[in-house]
């Protein structure tokens, strides 16, 4: 892959979390019935960002949860067919799915499977740090960081100081 450009810094990824917070915050009916869910990998430390964000200023501490949604995919073969049941309150509440970027719609489809897996949520929504088109699915952020129309040979690549040591968004070709 060869570097192309940087799209956003520390200082535009941090915005643009506390931007995604804000929005959940006024869109809530009930911060109490909301509970966030970080997709494994660099979903999960975007939403502990957010649920920061959102007991800072709203002063609710809305629960976060943490889904490895391997094997609820559907374009990856597995060999455990049996689908875990899962430590996810997720009956009669809000759920917030958080990810970095919005691509095919195939890692939100298997992540919406996890939340039916757990239990029959009032709402889900998702919180999506970029959004780059490109779908296969019939599915859209309800929170977007930032819409970034790509070339399908451009990857675009999140990197956040928890798993990765720096945080940038940048292009790469490939």
């Amino acid at each position: 892959m060869k570097f192309k450009t940087q799209l956003m810094d520390e200082t535009a990824v941090n915005r643009a979390v506390a931007r995604i917070s804000y929005e959940i915050i006024e869109r809530a009916a009930d911060l109490d019935n909301v509970i966030l869910v970080g997709i494994k990998t660099r979903g999960l430390p975007l939403a502990k960002m957010i649920c920061a964000n959102i007991e800072k200023n709203a002063g609710a501490k809305v629960p976060l949860y943490e889904l490895d949604i391997t094997h609820f995919r559907d374009d990856k073969t597995s060999e455990v067919k049996v689908k875990p049941a899962l430590d996810l309150p997720a009956d009669k509440k809000d759920v917030v799915l958080v990810d970095d970027v919005l691509y095919t719609g195939r890692t939100t489809r298997a992540a919406i499977d996890a939340v039916f897996n757990a239990g029959r949520a009032s709402s889900i929504r998702l919180a999506v740090l970029i959004d780059r088109g490109h779908r296969e699915l019939p599915i859209r952020a309800d929170f977007v960081g930032k819409n970034v129309p790509t070339s399908l040979k451009e990857e675009i690549v999140v990197k956040l100081a928890e798993c990765d040591g720096e945080t940038s968004v940048n292009i790469y070709e490939t």
